[in-house]
């Protein structure tokens, strides 16, 4: 159960993303200002972090030795995973991202043919099952919304379920145990800053710096986020890194980040409970995750 655990404090911390993504998108804050800072503050602790353990060198080394790699998954894995989920927080709730957000647990093991592995088909069910929740979801709000609102709330986070699997998995498979979880998160933080330097060009031209308070809140995200809630999903995730059955079960501990961020919205952000479809997809949701989660840590973890 132990990278199971790991996935799931990973969810908590990484729903405070959700939370304070709608209250800067509330205040007015530039969506790429709130995906940018996030890796701007990063990158400090995570020098301090990588630098304590003397691995500075051997980052350096790994970025120096295949800079097109690290820019093209760092890039993917960061920046169009984070970009898409700062702007679909322009167009609906936290819930509904984080929710649409579990497409991950979908997208991840279907990427395993990339990796050389078989695609766990066993484990697929229970991620369509949740899947199906995620969709539940999505219709609580389609009558309520316009039909370009929507996609622009949905399509960047799918894209972005897809991304950050797929720079996790490729960094996993060059690097295996010769970068540990802070050495790849530090590489891919510096890999994606040409991405973010850009964007933030455009956002200066459009509205000029950010305010006070959203790198305020950007510096808690970089934190419980971006350092604590990577960290710890990067290394469940490295624990089963050879297993696909037990790596698609500790992705799919992220469905766990719809609860916490309801709760937060609710307690910080005053939002109203979801009820109804949008209620039902999120339990649907979490069957699919303890079903996952129970096929796991069976004794007998075969496909079937």
């Amino acid at each position: 159960m132990r990278p199971i655990l790991i996935g799931i404090l990973s969810a908590m911390f990484f729903a405070v993303t959700f939370i304070l993504n709608q209250s800067m998108q509330g205040s007015g804050g530039h969506w790429i200002y709130s995906a940018a800072l996030r890796f701007y503050l990063m990158l400090p602790l995570l020098i301090l972090i990588v630098g304590y353990r003397r691995r500075l060198g051997r980052v350096w080394s790994a970025l120096r030795t295949a800079p097109r790699f690290w820019l093209t998954y760092g890039t993917i894995g960061f920046g169009i995973f984070y970009s898409g989920i700062c702007f679909a927080a322009d167009y609906a709730p936290g819930w509904l991202i984080a929710g649409t957000w579990q497409v991950t647990i979908l997208a991840g093991p279907l990427l395993a043919p990339l990796f050389k592995q078989t695609i766990p088909w066993a484990s697929l069910r229970y991620s369509l099952l949740i899947v199906m929740g995620v969709l539940l979801m999505q219709l609580s709000v389609a009558g309520t919304v316009s039909v370009t609102t929507l996609l622009l709330g949905v399509v960047p986070v799918i894209l972005a379920a897809i991304a950050y699997p797929l720079g996790n998995r490729k960094m996993m498979e060059r690097y295996g145990d010769d970068l540990g979880v802070f050495d790849r998160i530090l590489g891919m933080t510096l890999a994606s800053l040409p991405f973010w330097l850009i964007l933030s060009g455009f956002a200066y031209v459009q509205v000029g710096l950010p305010s006070a308070t959203q790198v305020g809140q950007s510096g808690l995200v970089a934190l419980f986020s971006g350092v604590i809630a990577t960290s710890l999903f990067f290394y469940a995730t490295t624990l089963v890194r050879t297993e696909p059955i037990r790596l698609a079960a500790v992705e799919a501990t992220q469905s766990f980040e719809i609860v916490f961020t309801v709760l937060g919205e609710l307690v910080f952000l005053h939002a109203v409970f979801p009820s109804g479809l949008a209620l039902f997809g999120m339990v649907t949701v979490m069957l699919g995750m303890t079903l996952h989660s129970f096929r796991q840590t069976s004794p007998k973890v075969m496909p079937d």
